[in-house]
């Protein structure tokens, strides 16, 4: 059975109640979100009952700073429905986070969106989460309230890695340093990116290395520079690439692109959707006084890429 994705709550149904949920942002979906998941999806099983995620778009962070925004998000709506969807939860809701949910108390919260609307068998959180206006509301809270509604509520421990609690702001803080190391053991698996091939300006192609273009939907990214990739979507394997994510400066760029160049192919792929694997950073971006020079420095990501990858004609 498929994951079902049910954008708010007008559009819930009778079949998708008395489930076992489980409520967050799941920003990464990293190995604390999934064992939180794993846990709900195991209760959902117990119970003979669905599973059902409840989360939030935008991202609460997105909807408090808006135009002054600072963070940047793991996964999209996208991203994070996906990797749900790969463990096997059989619901997620998307409650839109807007004046009206941020403003409500969290006892409120639960009274109207949990309990009357979802009538939940039992909830599973996380033992940090907190909800609710101002973020008043946590475990204890939605234990007593619970009890006097009639449903069962748990958490689950911190999940650590390396001593220290697994989390999204861990997360990014890792791919901002370039530590790719530390971001695969929080994540469980080496960060991707998905995102649809679309048709570019041809200037790598022009200048000897013809690059795949990927629309990625956001205004800031986690990572930025130059980096091996594998681009998982095209063939039967990953295929090994060179990538830069950020907005060109030399080219008088304004807004974040991925520009992958993957080696030894050249084939038509416009419009089809691929997942990034970031292996490495290798470099940062960098505005160049001419043109001459970033060709240059292209030539070298690309040798450079072709050593770290071991292929053949890497000197």
């Amino acid at each position: 059975m498929s994951t079902r994705l049910i954008r708010s709550l007008h559009n819930l149904k009778p079949r998708h109640q008395g489930a076992i949920v489980t409520m967050g942002n799941f920003d990464g979906v990293h190995l604390g979100h999934q064992q939180l998941l794993a846990t709900a999806i195991a209760l959902a099983k117990q119970h003979a009952v669905p599973s059902l995620v409840v989360t939030f778009e935008p991202h609460p962070f997105e909807f408090f700073k808006q135009a002054n925004l600072t963070i940047p998000r793991l996964t999209r709506l996208r991203e994070k429905f996906c990797a749900m969807a790969k463990m096997g939860v059989d619901n997620v809701l998307i409650l839109p986070f807007n004046h009206k949910v941020a403003s409500l108390s969290a006892s409120d919260f639960i009274k109207q969106y949990l309990w009357a609307a979802l009538k939940p068998v039992y909830m599973v959180i996380g033992d940090d989460f907190h909800f609710g206006r101002e973020r008043q509301g946590d475990y204890a809270l939605l234990k007593t309230m619970g009890v006097q509604l009639g449903f069962g509520v748990d958490a689950i421990s911190t999940v650590k890695v390396r001593g220290e609690r697994v989390s999204s702001t861990r997360v990014r803080q890792a791919l901002k340093a370039g530590d790719h190391l530390l971001a695969k053991a929080l994540l469980g698996h080496p960060y991707t990116m998905m995102g649809r091939i679309r048709q570019g300006d041809q200037r790598g192609r022009q200048w000897g290395f013809p690059t795949a273009n990927i629309d990625l939907h956001r205004s800031l990214t986690p990572v930025k520079g130059v980096y091996h990739v594998y681009v998982h979507g095209i063939a039967s394997k990953p295929l090994p690439g060179v990538a830069n994510v950020g907005v060109r400066p030399t080219v008088d760029g304004t807004r974040t692109l991925l520009e992958v160049h993957l080696h030894d192919f050249n084939q038509e792929i416009y419009g089809r959707y691929v997942s990034i694997e970031f292996c490495e950073k290798w470099r940062d971006e960098v505005q160049f006084s001419n043109v001459v020079l970033l060709k240059q420095q292209i030539a070298a990501d690309v040798l450079a890429s072709r050593q770290y990858f071991h292929l053949d004609g890497a000197k």
